[in-house]
């Protein structure tokens, strides 16, 4: 019996560190998360960490507008501030970009930041989103990874002049292979 007992108490055991195992992950990206704020306003310079966080909160903007010139050539300029929960421990943390006006999200372009001092948790980076690569009218979502772990997100809209066209076409014979009369 005793060894019986032994053998049970051995199965136990076994299936307990199993169970841990299975349930118990180290904590990774998983437990940092990020709050996300763009904004088109010129950050003051000298602000402290609270300061800047209250600045992009107060000035964050659901859509930008594109800059001047010639339509084809526009861009949408701003800063991103990210603000982590704790430090990104990490080299990098990278921003991907999505087009969700049609639903489900469709990648448009990613853009890594490198991390200069892995203690600090708030971030401003300057983002300039050019045509064609990003189209005018349309609801975007940016999300912020660590580790490639999603960590925080924010909606916006990218407002700007659409390309006019003249619905003229016009072709050369050389162009349509029109041959020639002779």
């Amino acid at each position: 019996m005793g060894a019986n007992k032994f053998s049970g108490l051995l199965a136990l055991l076994a299936a307990s560190m199993l169970g841990l195992a299975l349930f118990v992950h180290p904590a990774e990206a998983g437990s940092i998360k990020a709050q996300v704020y763009i904004t088109q306003a010129k950050i003051p310079s000298g602000l402290t960490e609270k300061g800047l966080l209250g600045f992009a909160r107060s000035n964050s903007m659901k859509l930008l507008h594109e800059g001047e010139g010639e339509v084809k050539q526009r861009k949408w300029k701003a800063n991103l501030v990210v603000s982590f929960s704790h430090s990104v421990d990490d080299m990098e943390f990278t921003v991907l970009f999505y087009d969700v006006q049609d639903g489900p999200r469709r990648f448009v372009e990613d853009m890594s930041t490198m991390v200069n001092n892995r203690n600090e948790k708030t971030f401003v980076q300057p983002i300039t989103l050019s045509r064609p690569t990003f189209k005018p009218n349309r609801q975007m979502e940016l999300v912020v990874t660590v580790k490639r772990e999603e960590v925080g997100k924010l909606k916006f809209g990218v407002l700007g002049e659409e390309v006019k066209r003249s619905g003229e076409v016009s072709f050369s014979d050389d162009e349509t292979g029109a041959k020639k009369k002779k």
